[in-house]
């Protein structure tokens, strides 16, 4: 392949060579990286891994469909969730799959290398330094550590200060006050794209709550925690197992969590995930779901703000099966958007009655209209997002209702006349004695 690549570009037989020496130093200096650390001097290929001691997390190469492209990646080995990735190096910088090097070099540079680009570095210190280790340890963390003589370890960098779209115990949430750096997640485009999506679960020291915000705005709050170690607008039992530790100290405001109850013969999958719709969700359930606030509701934490005045309470988008008619439809192939821009350019639009992504990564816009007269094809497998009025009565049933009402009034009226009568005939009664 490299031959006809020459000939056909007509390069010399050196270069040719040179290509050749310069695949055989990479695969050969690659020192096959130790189970759990990478030492100084040591390399991670894209088909090698470190997993940590008991073998719940592993860093290796991967996180992306595209075969071609890799990323950095720790994925969680627990049994729930086998192969789910919690945390990911630079999500806009794809690297190429065959020639992806972790390299962690004599002067304390821990790096990414790939043919045909400039390397990636992950960390560099302003003056070398000897004698580093990096480390994948049982928590989900991948430090690199500075030995010293005297048996003690220095932190240089890690990976629980880049959070992903997961949550793990002991990860923090928040700001430390001595750098100025913001610990939170941020969710992916969509279901297929892990580039920078619009929802962020972040820790507001202030209030003391949880908050999930789409661009900036917040969505979604947890509410105060209670004496009871609970999140009011968390449901209970979803949270029973977890362990809130909270800091506020000059040094820095944060939130964690740590799992109360562990079974050792069920590797449950610990984490919290913030999904793409702006749902976080735990191993027990649904934490929070900011997908269902509208602005005008306040129930499970949501916030209010202004709605469109076309737009009523108890309108919402449901999940259809079907294919609405393509005539009515007004498409937006941006591949910049998402299902969250589909919705909220629907919920503005007083004219969309629907809308579903255009692309099959969940990319693009397909907005509908149409009155009650027009067919949909129930038939199809496609999905999309039908508005939908709030429920209501049959005519017969809220007829029956307004009767029920009336009567249940003139029995009480009727009743307090009866009861006053008899009072007074018992009152007039006595006087008579």
């Amino acid at each position: 392949m490299a031959l006809s690549f020459c000939i056909r570009f007509e390069i010399k037989k050196q270069v040719v060579l040179i290509y050749y020496l310069w695949v055989w130093w990479i695969t050969s200096i690659c020192v096959k990286a130790r189970n759990v650390s990478l030492m100084a001097g040591e390399r991670l290929v894209s088909n090698s891994s470190l997993c940590s001691t008991q073998g719940r997390y592993c860093l290796s190469f991967g996180g992306t469909l595209n075969r071609e492209y890799t990323h950095l990646v720790i994925v969680s080995n627990a049994s729930f969730d086998r192969g789910a990735v919690i945390w990911l190096h630079a999500r806009n910088q794809p690297v190429d799959t065959k020639s992806a090097v972790l390299s962690l070099n004599k002067s304390g540079v821990l790096k990414i290398e790939f043919q045909y680009s400039k390397e990636i570095i992950i960390y560099s210190s302003p003056q070398p330094i000897d004698n580093t280790v990096a480390t994948m340890l049982d928590t989900g963390n991948f430090v690199l550590e500075q030995l010293h003589p005297n048996g003690t370890k220095s932190l240089l960098w890690q990976s629980f200060d880049y959070p992903f779209n997961a949550l793990v115990p002991k990860m923090k949430l928040g700001v430390n006050r001595k750098t100025g750096h913001n610990w939170s997640l941020v969710s992916c485009l969509t279901f297929s794209l892990i580039t920078l999506g619009e929802f962020s679960l972040e820790w507001e020291p202030k209030e003391g709550e949880l908050n999930i915000k789409r661009l900036g705005k917040v969505y979604w709050k947890s509410g105060k925690l209670g004496n009871n170690g609970l999140f009011e607008n968390v449901p209970a039992n979803v949270q029973q197992n977890y362990q809130y530790v909270i800091i506020s100290n000059k040094d820095e405001d944060s939130f964690s969590f740590e799992i109360k109850y562990e079974d050792r013969n069920y590797k449950m999958s610990p984490e919290w995930w913030l999904s793409y719709k702006g749902k976080l969700m735990g191993s027990e359930g649904e934490l929070a779901n900011a997908d269902i606030c509208y602005g005008y509701n306040s129930d499970r934490g949501c916030q209010k703000w202004d709605i469109p005045t076309c737009r009523k309470p108890g309108e919402v988008f449901q999940k259809k099966i079907g294919q609405p008619d393509l005539d009515n439809a007004v498409l937006q192939d941006s591949k910049s958007v998402d299902y969250n821009d589909c919705k909220a350019r629907c919920w503005r639009n007083c004219g969309c009655n629907g809308f579903q992504e255009y692309y099959g990564n969940g990319t693009g816009c397909i907005f509908y209209s149409w009155n009650s007269t027009q067919n949909v094809d129930w038939e199809s497998l496609n999905y999309f997002y039908l508005l939908e009025k709030p429920a209501k009565l049959p005519l017969g049933k809220r007829r029956w209702i307004w009767i029920s009402a009336a009567i249940a009034t003139a029995l009480l009226i009727i009743c307090s006349l009866i009861l006053w009568i008899a009072i007074k005939k018992h009152k007039y009664g006595l006087k008579g004695t």
